[in-house]
């Protein structure tokens, strides 16, 4: 199938149908690994800020594929419950919690590689747009819809180059606004929709942010030309 060349190609196509919205204020949260370069052509061409916004999913003990809740990073932690699955699995808060110190200890790892432990850009008061390389069950962004909704933001936008069609429908109540270039009926993987897909390295993704920050400092000091070709 193979509609995109590689998730630079899907930013660039999603900055533009971005760009149309003139959206107020934007903060553009990428979720890592895929989601950065795609989040990273569309702060360039909104001249937003780029973070990561980092969530691991907790499985349950004897189920880790099976989602119980979400652990989402930012100004302050949220743990988003997954209640139909806590509730069959008769979870308390005590067994989550300690589930959750794991899956942070990973977010701590990966907030001290990519950015060196500084503190998340706040989301208060600003349109925030989500990003990904593709969504497929929607369980994770859901997760960091509803952390984002309760941190304040004022506008919310979830931005991906692929989900399937019953998967974006389902997640228009979590968000104002859903920009998806592609809702397919017929959903196998994201990477079917890439030529190339590759696992992005953490150096790769390093090297994103570094110019990210460049670009943006740049911008407020209005020296650089941000038009695409």
């Amino acid at each position: 199938m193979n509609e995109f060349h590689d998730r630079t190609s899907a930013g660039r196509l999603l900055a533009v149908e971005l760009a149309r919205m003139e959206l107020d204020k934007p903060v553009v949260l990428a979720l890592p690994r895929g989601g950065v370069p795609v989040a990273f052509e569309i702060a360039k061409v909104l001249k937003a800020p780029l973070d990561l916004l980092l969530v691991r999913k907790i499985g349950l003990p004897a189920q880790p594929e099976l989602a119980a809740a979400a652990v989402v990073d930012g100004e302050r932690v949220d743990i988003v419950l997954n209640d139909e699955v806590v509730a069959w699995a008769g979870l308390d808060k005590e067994t989550i919690g300690a589930l959750a110190q794991r899956e942070l200890k990973e977010i701590e790892r990966r907030r001290r590689i990519y950015l060196s432990n500084r503190q998340p850009t706040s989301v208060t008061g600003h349109t925030v747009i989500l990003v990904d390389d593709g969504i497929a069950t929607g369980t994770t962004v859901r997760a960091a819809l509803k952390a984002l909704a309760r941190r304040g933001a004022a506008h919310l936008v979830l931005a991906v180059p692929v989900a399937p069609a019953d998967t974006a429908l389902s997640l228009r109540g979590d968000v104002d606004d859903v920009v998806s270039l592609l809702t397919p009926q017929s959903f196998f993987g994201i990477g079917e929709f890439y030529r190339d897909f590759h696992q992005l390295s953490d150096d790769e993704v390093l090297a994103y942010l570094r110019e990210a920050s460049h670009f943006a400092s740049s911008s407020e000091e209005g020296e650089v030309d941000h038009s695409t070709s």
